[in-house]
């Protein structure tokens, strides 16, 4: 008793056509996936530096400019 209609367990090929991605569909994901990324290591730089602020800074920016300063000078008074 053959009715020559496709058993529900197998996939028709419309079926298939309707799940597979497009070109533009695969090219969307894979640019929102790189964006996750970069955004990810962003997140992570972030909270290295708000963890650890001072090691993010070189040391050589703090005595820069002092050796030109008067006395009695607002900047004189700070260092």
């Amino acid at each position: 008793m053959d009715t020559g209609q496709i058993p529900p367990s197998e996939p028709s090929g419309n079926d298939m056509m309707a799940h597979s991605l497009t070109l533009e569909q695969k090219t969307t994901f894979a640019f929102v996936g790189m964006l996750l990324v970069i955004l990810g290591l962003l997140i992570v730089r972030c909270f290295r530096i708000l963890l650890d602020p001072y090691s993010s800074m070189p040391s050589s920016n703090w005595a820069d400019g002092i050796e030109g300063l008067e006395k009695g000078t607002f900047e004189y008074a700070l260092t």
